[in-house]
């Protein structure tokens, strides 16, 4: 076990790893898990994860879940990096290739961070966990507490799309719909927890999210042998991925695995019908301000207040990263394009990534030689088609 604290993300106070906290509770700021780095890298070496069975707990000694026994595993991970030679020709592009969450359990990236953060709950003894959600993190911790056998208690929009409604049904009876957006769920979950003891694993509330989010950034590393692609565009909503990554690259530098010039740009991609991080990369802000009411068919991008929002901040400057915003109508086509041009089928907030990639190239030019990394974080099937005539392929 090489887990030494969590610390506060804001403040730096330090917290037992055995005490398995929630988030900060002096300046109400996520806790960062930290770990003995140099005494990781002289215990493994690449070859040793590579040969390892595929999924995200090979990584195990850069996750915080201490007792094998605890680990729950439906086979979260190792998800294909999908070459797009075709949409690439096609649009002008440099290297584009697809981060294909979508072949997760639960089909989302979702399942990532619920594989550690209901492991950890395992860990600790919790019984009871209790979410808000926009839908895809309701079915992870819905499957995951199944599968664990703890109890999931899910309070989401009544918006939510009906195909993950009754996925979430399907493992849970705890499930109760708010009538308003993802902030006013919210505010019911942290009320359940305080009233009844609930464990909170809504986005940051824990520090188990964020860790299994990050295997993303080390999968990503290892593709490209411990080299990092030039820019990674990342659908935005709580931003627990885009960190995640971050946090991975800054490990993986600590340990020698990474050179220290090695840096991919983070670009978080949002809706304009919800983009408070958009909002506040552009003014220069230090804090994400919320939004009003979210308007935008990508249900996973419909956040309109960020509980880790100096921390997203944080990643897309060390980065030097950026934030935009796509319209809706943007997202439709991109899901088109993946779809017709590589047989991808993307939830809409996995196709904004594409959209924001044709955005980013009207306002600074991509090399040739550049790698581009698009996530589409999540399966199509959950949501409707849009019935508008199709951009058909070549």
């Amino acid at each position: 076990m090489f887990l030494r604290h969590y610390t506060c993300s804001q403040c730096g106070r330090r917290f037992p790893a055995s005490e398995g906290p929630s988030f900060c509770p002096h300046c109400q700021a996520p806790l960062l898990a930290e770990y003995d780095l140099p005494a990781v890298a002289a215990r493994l070496k690449p070859e040793t994860i590579r040969q390892r069975p595929r999924g995200l707990w090979r990584w195990a000694e850069l996750l915080p879940v201490a007792e094998p026994a605890a680990r729950v595993n439906l086979g979260a991970g190792d998800t294909p990096l999908v070459p797009l030679p075709r949409l690439a020709r096609h649009l002008g592009l440099p290297q584009v290739w697809v981060k294909d969450e979508s072949r997760n359990p639960t089909g989302t990236f979702k399942a990532r961070g619920m594989a550690v953060a209901v492991s950890l709950a395992v860990q600790h003894g919790r019984r009871d966990l209790v979410l808000a959600t926009a839908g895809n993190a309701g079915g992870a911790l819905a499957a995951y507490a199944a599968r664990a056998g703890l109890r999931a208690h899910i309070f989401m929009p009544r918006t939510t799309p009906a195909a993950i409604q009754a996925e979430i049904r399907a493992h849970t009876p705890h499930v109760t719909l708010v009538d308003g957006d993802l902030a006013a769920a919210g505010r019911f979950a942290a009320r359940a927890a305080r009233q009844h003891g609930w464990f909170e694993v809504s986005t940051f509330k824990e520090p188990g999210r964020v860790e299994g989010k990050k295997t993303m950034g080390l999968e990503l590393a290892e593709a490209f042998d411990y080299t990092l692609p030039e820019l990674v565009f990342y659908p935005t909503g709580g931003g627990t991925g885009l960190v995640g990554m971050w946090k991975a690259w800054n490990e993986l530098r600590a340990m020698g695995w990474l050179p220290r010039h090695a840096q991919a740009r983070l670009i978080a991609v949002q809706s304009t019908g919800c983009a408070p991080v958009v909002r506040a990369w552009e003014s220069g802000a230090d804090r994400v301000r919320p939004w009003g009411p979210p308007r935008t068919i990508a249900a996973g991008l419909a956040v309109p207040r960020l509980f880790a929002d100096r921390l997203v901040l944080r990643a897309l400057r060390e980065t030097d990263g950026a934030a935009l915003a796509v319209p809706d109508a943007a997202i439709v086509e991109a899901r088109r394009l993946l779809a017709r041009f590589e047989g991808i089928y993307p939830a809409p907030e996995g196709a904004a990534p594409l959209a924001g990639l044709l955005a980013w190239r009207e306002r600074e030019p991509l090399p040739a030689d550049a790698r581009v990394i698009l996530f589409n974080t999540g399966t199509g099937l959950k949501y409707p088609w849009p019935g508008t005539p199709a951009t058909e392929g070549p």
